[in-house]
């Protein structure tokens, strides 16, 4: 009876170990290590396993450690207007780009749809439709939990609007509504209290080809055909919430695609072939940083950054990579790396990344 009851005590607690003859504290460390990509078949395990994978206590020992991962997320059209989207970790081995759950329904066929990424979530926010108006509705995307929910509405209905993250923050930043007045006002959503803010002021662009976020500013581009806009180029600094104007030669090279590394500014110029050029700010010209072949991009491409790599993604999902120094070394000449492709023709809408410690 004795060797009986002791047999049973053992199992009842191998049953509650995460690793059958581990201490609980050397099975975290084992876990821990695990890469990002194989993160879903931990979480099919056992339910202990999930809940700790997606624990505050298993990122932060992830993020502590250097063990943080940035996977890139593109939202796309496919050729019946219907929006999805990927994601590519680009330190895998397959390198190949997977769709994540399906968009919510309201979202499938709006155009002018604010995508950003801040924290663990990817926020979709506002867009149109044909027989639509703006909407202020917003979602986000729990990548830890692969799933949608709502989020809070926009105070103002927007579309084809600049949306930003920074410090903690969302921004939303004109565009057009379905009032006039929306196009000269901006909404902040704090994370931290789950809640927006609206602001108004003249010099906003109401028309927004692009932004970026660049020295702690937000610079949004205006759309360069729209009628009776005189500024081209404005920047909100949110840390002394002033807007300015940029001059016309700032404008004048931003022309594609724009992403900023280490405080410098590179625009993807698909004018006439493909080329890489920067803003040089103390002499404030534009600089040809080099050319990339026309058969490893396939235009319109969005561009995205993971420290000093750069990562152009093309339609159907084509992508290729650079590093920015090793470009420098080489002069005008870009080596690139393909990283991956898909047997489709989907339109790219946004690319960002996410770097958390799941």
């Amino acid at each position: 009876m004795e060797i009986g009851a002791g047999r049973n005590g053992e199992l009842e607690h191998n049953k509650t170990q995460l690793i059958s003859g581990l201490p609980d504290e050397i099975a975290f460390l084992c876990l821990a290590r695990v890469p990002r990509e194989f993160h879903s078949l931990l979480k099919c395990v056992s339910r202990r396993w999930r809940d700790l994978v997606c624990s505050e206590e298993f990122c932060v020992y992830r993020r502590k450690h250097n063990l943080s991962e940035t996977w890139i997320y593109a939202l796309c059209q496919d050729k019946f207007a219907r929006l999805c989207c990927y994601v590519l970790d680009p330190n895998s081995s397959r390198r190949c780009w997977r769709p994540i759950q399906e968009l919510p329904p309201r979202c499938w066929r709006r155009n002018g749809m604010g995508f950003e990424t801040l924290g663990n979530y990817i926020y979709l926010s506002g867009g149109c439709g044909w027989l639509e108006d703006a909407t202020s509705e917003a979602y986000c995307y729990d990548v830890l939990r692969n799933m949608w929910r709502e989020s809070p509405q926009m105070p103002t209905a927007r579309c084809c609007f600049s949306f930003e993250a920074f410090d903690g923050k969302l921004y939303a930043i004109g565009g057009s509504g379905s009032n006039m007045s929306d196009s000269n006002s901006w909404d902040t959503f704090d994370v931290r209290t789950n809640s927006w803010e609206s602001h108004s002021c003249g010099n906003i662009v109401p028309e927004v080809a692009d932004s970026v976020v660049l020295d702690g500013k937000i610079y949004i581009k205006c759309d360069a055909f729209a009628p009776l806009t005189p500024l081209r180029v404005v920047l909100y600094e949110p840390s002394s919430d002033t807007w300015q104007h940029e001059d016309v030669d700032f404008f004048s090279g931003w022309q594609g695609p724009a992403v900023a590394v280490d405080g410098t500014l590179y625009v993807l110029d698909e004018s006439s072939g493909t080329r890489l050029i920067t803003w040089q700010k103390d002499n404030r010209e534009w600089v040809v940083v080099g050319r990339l072949s026309t058969l490893v991009t396939r235009p319109p491409c969005q561009l995205v950054a993971i420290g000093k790599k750069i990562f152009i993604v093309g339609k159907g999902l084509s992508t290729v990579a650079f590093d920015i120094d090793k470009t420098r070394n080489m002069g005008r000449v870009i080596i690139s790396s393909s990283v991956a492709r898909m047997d489709s023709d989907d339109d790219i809408v946004c690319c960002k990344c996410i770097a958390i410690a799941i």
